[in-house]
């Protein structure tokens, strides 16, 4: 499942994984200093997962990791960052979904362009409205063809979060009476459970899309608390928590980078010209890092579709920030390489 653009919008409007923590070594640390003193973001009046949760770990602290230097200089350094970020472009991100609590349940079948994870998927129903934007959509188009496609939905007063890959409308007389995708997993927003493990999600690492998201209200608030998800073309055949799934089978070598690997920028990089939004992305860069989420173009983070994100794409235009810029950090559980 292979990430190109994406972003963050809010769209108004069943069991989880069974995957639980493995080990306590795994758990993120409970230090209050690692973590948000601002607190979590919340989508939908739900806080997107603990405060100890890997995603909402700060990073700025942990050891440098031993294969470091060639995982950055193999496929980062070269490349600058590239906010994702939409600005006219509807398209140009991945829509959020708030549905309400008594949102009625949809049906939930498998398998889409000759893709079907339906084994390593949660099952329907869902609670996904007929009307939620999917990644590619616009005006006047709402049922893309092609791309990633995923959907993203928000249950407020469950707080669960179901997540979609390739993801389509079924239609039955002109009317919207289910769901159809190639993946689908869900989390309670509430826990730092995880997906079963070698389980994929709507992201091939088996990991929650919506925690590693930009908007433009978070950014503009000058905290952000969060690592951000990111792309690089190769994966390693291996993972490491939070993430689940294997990177593509026959990929061994230490200099590609694991699935869930977190990069951070440097301590010393300078980013005094940042002002405002863009400010708070290089900080958070610092701060929480990036997760390496799927196979995609080099550098790519994921952000919003939103016009007031134009100042922020000029001053990473007039100021790049190169990958080479970035180290990764030690994992916070081991690599695992077996059955991969």
């Amino acid at each position: 499942m292979a990430a190109v653009a994406s972003g963050l919008t809010l769209s108004a409007g069943a069991a989880v994984g069974s995957g639980g923590l493995e080990e306590v070594a795994q758990r993120p640390s409970r230090d209050p200093a690692l973590h948000s003193a601002a607190g979590v973001h919340t989508v939908g009046g739900c806080q997107v997962f603990p405060a100890d949760n890997w995603w909402n770990t700060r990073i700025d602290k942990r050891p440098v990791y031993k294969h470091s230097k060639a995982i950055v200089a193999r496929q980062a350094a070269g490349h600058d960052i590239h906010l994702d970020l939409g600005v006219t472009e509807e398209y140009y991100g991945i829509p959020v979904n708030v549905a309400p609590a008594d949102q009625p349940m949809l049906p939930l079948s498998f398998g889409v362009e000759g893709e079907d994870y339906g084994d390593e998927s949660d099952r329907g129903p869902v609670p996904i409205p007929p009307g939620a934007h999917i990644e590619g959509w616009r005006t006047g188009a709402v049922d893309p063809d092609e791309g990633d496609r995923h959907v993203i939905t928000v249950q407020q007063g469950s707080c669960r979060l179901v997540e979609l890959y390739k993801a389509e409308r079924v239609y039955a007389g002109g009317q919207v009476v289910g769901w159809r995708a190639s993946a689908a997993a869900r989390w309670d927003l509430g826990s730092n459970k995880l997906r079963p493990k070698y389980w994929t999600s709507a992201d091939a690492a088996g990991l929650p899309i919506l925690p590693g998201l930009l908007s433009y209200d978070e950014a503009v608030s000058g905290r952000i608390t969060h690592a951000v998800r990111f792309t690089l073309p190769s994966a390693r055949a291996a993972f490491t928590v939070p993430a689940r799934h294997c990177g593509p089978s026959g990929n061994t070598s230490s200099s590609l980078p694991s699935y869930g690997m977190r990069f951070r920028l440097k301590k010393g990089t300078d980013i005094s010209h940042y002002t405002g939004a863009a400010r708070a992305i290089a900080l958070a860069m610092k701060r929480y890092g990036l997760m390496y989420a799927d196979q995609g173009s080099a550098m790519y983070v994921t952000g919003t579709a939103d016009p007031r994100w134009e100042d922020a794409l000029d001053q990473f235009d007039s100021h790049p920030l190169d990958g080479g810029r970035f180290e990764v950090v030690k994992p916070f559980g081991k690599i695992v390489t077996s059955r991969c």
